[in-house]
């Protein structure tokens, strides 16, 4: 079995060749995508099949989605043992004003945030905008 097999069988998600061709193709890529970037490069594939594939990895925490406030949802892979817990596993997202691109920047965490009693968080997003290192060389 290779390893994004086994990724996704942790997860209880059955291995389909489009599911692990997408993991496949995201895990190259390195930066959030939207549908439209997994539809221009997966031509021959049904659209419906691409957008399930990625509400499945959302739905069992393969994937995040990210508002990265261009209107677009994009979405980037979790990182191993991430289970998208709002205590633990909340990270930066940058996009990038000159190349568009938005990464997950996993290595700097989203301190916890203490809301007044009666306030219940489902979900945290935390943006930086400006140039990437990319393109401010």
């Amino acid at each position: 079995m290779n390893e994004i097999e086994k990724v996704l069988e942790e997860r209880k998600i059955r291995p389909t060749a489009m599911r692990l061709l997408i993991y496949k193709f995201m895990a190259q890529k390195e930066v959030a995508m939207a549908l439209t970037d997994i539809e221009n490069a997966f031509t021959q594939a049904d659209r419906t099949t691409l957008y399930r594939t990625l509400k499945t990895f959302e739905q069992y925490g393969v994937v995040h989605q990210i508002d990265d406030g261009t209107g677009v949802a994009k979405y980037a892979l979790c990182e191993p043992g991430c289970n998208c817990e709002i205590a633990q596993d909340l990270h930066l997202h940058f996009h990038c004003n000159h190349c568009h691109e938005t990464s997950c920047l996993t290595t700097h965490k989203i301190p916890q945030i203490n809301l007044p009693e009666g306030y219940l968080a489902e979900d945290v997003n935390l943006v930086v905008t400006g140039i990437c290192e990319k393109c401010s060389g």
